[in-house]
């Protein structure tokens, strides 16, 4: 049996602070089961924008949860956590440790502290909502979001409209604040579900100058590799908008907005500085989300063999 027996693994960190590399180091030291927290990368066809493990790293060290379902498909938090836990669960039987890795935030809170009870996804609020935030802005919807849950306003960035939005429609479908339903947990902790510890592993601290240098050069990376041409593909996928929920994704969603108003005459130094600021953004709401999280007890991962130490404790 592994020495590693009872625990579950996680890593994670805002963009480009270099988690994917430390879970590979730790993979080659460790008989770890990788599972990939990213809600970007469960998506076939967004490789470059999402820094998507290469098929031969894949080949030799799996990910679960990874091309998991094609872009014109939605994917919820709740189908996250159902695909982690059995991703987790097989990892057990095959007597490895599971390692989840990424930095899709929300999808770390849900798997860590289990999911509330909220009603499914309705598509008529929803386009209510979107042809109302199309002809009226972010501004008026959060307005109506303040209007009808003052706290989630006061949490919910006027410029995050997929969360305006679903905290909306629970509203409009329940009556209820959608905290007031996070309260009442629908499915338990991890650590209950599993009967395990979780041994929760952050990605070393650094200035915000290192951060943002880390982000401008993986980002010219992506576009000497044809970030921009992904794009154009994605955007001829008949089935596809920019509306649909894996285009949202930073940097898809900035490139195929310039190129609907700038198609016929790209500017690339342009299209660039906008997914650049929107990956600086990002990277800010991460960082915002783990100083939140007072409840997680987090060892920063300085180095693979200080995480193995902490593990075989």
């Amino acid at each position: 049996m592994s020495s590693f027996s009872g625990r579950i693994a996680t890593l994670i960190g805002p963009t480009a602070s270099g988690k994917t590399d430390l879970a590979l180091e730790l993979a080659r030291r460790l008989d770890v089961a990788l599972i990939s927290v990213d809600s970007a990368m469960i998506y076939r066809g967004l490789d470059i924008g999402t820094a998507k493990p290469s098929v031969e790293t894949q080949r030799t060290f799996p990910h679960a949860l990874i091309d998991i379902r094609e872009p014109e498909e939605s994917f919820s938090v709740q189908e996250f956590c159902t695909l982690a836990d059995a991703a987790v669960r097989d990892a057990i039987e095959a007597d490895k440790l599971p390692v989840l890795v990424g930095g899709s935030m929300m999808y770390f809170r849900a798997f860590r502290e289990g999911l509330a009870d909220l009603p499914s996804a309705d598509p008529v609020i929803r386009e209510e909502i979107r042809k109302f935030a199309a002809r009226e802005g972010s501004d008026a919807v959060h307005q109506e979001l303040t209007r009808i849950d003052p706290e989630s306003a006061m949490r919910i960035s006027p410029r995050n409209l997929k969360r305006m939005e679903r905290a909306i429609e629970v509203y409009r479908i329940t009556g209820k604040p959608i905290g007031t339903l996070w309260k009442k947990r629908a499915l338990p902790t991890a650590a209950e579900r599993f009967d395990c510890e979780l041994v929760e592993f952050e990605m070393p601290l650094m200035s915000r100058q290192l951060l943002h240098e880390r982000i401008e050069s993986r980002l010219r990376g992506m576009f000497a590799a044809g970030l921009i041409a992904e794009v154009r593909a994605l955007r001829a996928r008949p089935n596809l908008s920019r509306e649909s929920l894996s285009m949202r994704t930073v940097g898809y969603r900035e490139i195929w907005s310039y190129l609907d108003a700038h198609d016929d005459h790209v500017d690339e130094a342009q299209v660039f500085e906008r997914v650049l600021v929107a990956t600086r953004r990002l990277a800010r709401k991460q960082l915002t989300w783990l100083r939140q999280w007072s409840t997680l007890n987090l060892i920063e991962a300085a180095s693979v063999e200080l995480m193995i130490e902490y593990l075989e404790r």
